[in-house]
């Protein structure tokens, strides 16, 4: 079965947590790819708080 190809991240969101994680240079300098796979799973943790923080204010 095919993937469709679109994220769940929009660019600049993902953008704003490179920044945050420090990592921003390397990905405008050598793409997603340069990244190491902790620094990814670090931003899919924060991703993730975010996430949940979002969710737990729209609730309320």
């Amino acid at each position: 079965m095919a993937r469709k190809n679109h994220s769940l991240m929009s660019d600049e969101l993902k953008m704003e947590l490179a920044k945050e994680l420090g990592v921003y240079e390397t990905v405008r300098n050598e793409g997603w790819g340069g990244v190491s796979s902790r620094n990814c799973g670090n931003l899919v943790s924060k991703a993730i708080e975010y996430a949940e923080k979002n969710l737990q204010n729209s609730t309320k």
